[in-house]
């Protein structure tokens, strides 16, 4: 994953997170008590809290902006500074913190307890959201970080130059082994280079992952062995860590490529886990997102969310769609797309970065603003009514897809290309804006 490390946390090396505060309280003292409650302090000096003691180990405030007056509290149960006469006048800020590392060393679950621990609750503020970390390389002597991320995703799909096309198997329940094995043979002679399973999908009495797994991936190695190209498939293998290494495994031997996972459903440690025993790439699904990401006022920003599930091992992940079904702008789904393709950690140090997973009603209409934005051809565009609901047939979907992008890439309008393009124009005609 990287160079020489250092093993032991230096007492130089320190943790900075910036939030987004709302608060009635002094921004300055309203930072103190979010420094305080995360480190060395409480609501009282005790005894124990020397001054040689917070010098070395209590969090400090780095900086405090401030962005103005705020009319109402975006969330109840905040309280007042004590003795308070007046007005009450609340602001916003961005305050950022940091803490030595040698406060919980470099451990992915103490250091979500620290930057995201006890702050949420407390009564000073009306709203508090993490919006980034930044991590010392020491953290990079204990987690593997992703093992295929971008270069190795197109060297397993030998899909190069272009985004990868993908899918996602619908119904997401109901289907049996036999009925999966079908659609994803339909599916692969149709041209798509990924499928994964739903989420909602993993071992369920009517569709057994040790039924449905040796079915998909017979069908997957009869293609390639037709035409060479291996689809890439995701197989939901979500559960607790001793069933998700057995899965992984079976995966595996049946000569699949890729494994998928629900990153809020397992953890932080079963990531890891599953990671230190992985030799499959994993595509990470971040279903339960809105919880962390839908308010303004409170949770963490996909920013810094991301960055965790990178040390701790995944290759893929969804950052949502343009023009989407979901609550998300458009603004954040590119952010969080460009994130994913930022190093983590300047050189000599890897990058650290993963592959984005643009999905949620997307066709070919979204192709050339999601290239103009990202600015990358490094992604997963998965659509699912995009290719199965084209009204020539799949086939016809995953070419007006490839159209599609190679529009963007030409800076040739989608309606002026799909003028020579079947494919295409049958698609713009199907999915209107």
């Amino acid at each position: 994953m990287s160079d020489t490390l250092p093993t032991q946390p230096g007492a130089a090396s320190r943790i900075k997170a910036r939030y987004w505060i709302e608060t009635a309280f002094p921004l300055a003292d309203a930072a103190f008590i979010m420094a305080g409650e995360q480190s060395t302090g409480t609501f009282v000096r005790t005894p124990g809290e020397t001054d040689e003691l917070r010098a070395r180990y209590a969090a400090r405030v780095e900086k405090i902006v401030e962005l103005g007056a705020v009319d109402a509290p975006s969330l109840s149960g905040s309280g007042l500074p004590r003795k308070h006469t007046g007005p009450v006048i609340r602001r916003a800020a961005e305050v950022t913190l940091s803490w030595p590392l040698e406060n919980m060393g470099p451990s992915l679950p103490n250091l979500l307890a620290t930057v995201a621990g006890n702050l949420f609750e407390l009564k000073p503020f009306s709203g508090l959201k993490l919006l980034d970390i930044e991590l010392p390389t020491e953290f990079l002597s204990v987690y593997q970080g992703p093992q295929f991320a971008v270069e190795g995703t197109r060297q397993l799909t030998g899909v190069y130059g272009r985004p990868l096309i993908g899918t996602i198997l619908k119904p997401s329940v109901g289907m049996s082994p036999e009925q999966t094995a079908a659609q994803v043979r339909m599916l692969a002679e149709a041209g798509v280079d990924f499928i994964k399973d739903d989420e909602l999908q993993a071992d369920g009495p009517h569709c057994p992952f040790d039924q449905r797994i040796p079915q998909v991936l017979r069908v997957l190695n009869e293609y390639a062995d037709h035409t060479g190209k291996r689809p890439m498939y995701a197989a939901n293998i979500t559960g607790e860590i001793d069933q998700m290494q057995r899965r992984h495994d079976l995966v595996a031997a049946a000569g699949g490529t890729c494994v998928m996972v629900s990153l809020n459903s397992v953890g932080l440690p079963g990531m890891v886990a599953l990671r230190r025993h992985a030799s499959l790439a994993i595509h990470g699904h971040r279903n339960g997102w809105g919880i962390f990401g839908r308010s303004h006022a409170i949770g963490m920003s996909f920013i810094a969310y991301q960055k965790l599930w990178r040390l701790a091992g995944i290759d893929h992940v969804h950052v949502n769609g343009l023009r989407n079904k979901f609550c998300e702008e458009d603004a954040s789904v590119i952010a969080s797309a460009r994130e994913c393709l930022t190093p983590m950690f300047a050189p000599p140090y890897k990058g650290c970065t993963i592959m984005p997973v643009f999905s949620s009603g997307q066709s070919a209409r979204q192709a050339p603003d999601t290239y103009k934005a990202l600015g990358s051809l490094d992604l997963i565009y998965a659509c699912g009514g995009g290719i199965l609901a084209h009204p020539a047939g799949p086939a016809a979907g995953v070419r007006s897809l490839h159209q599609a992008w190679q529009a963007a890439v030409d800076g040739i309008p989608l309606a002026q290309y799909a003028s020579t393009h079947t494919e295409l124009r049958g698609a713009l005609e199907a999915f209107p804006d």
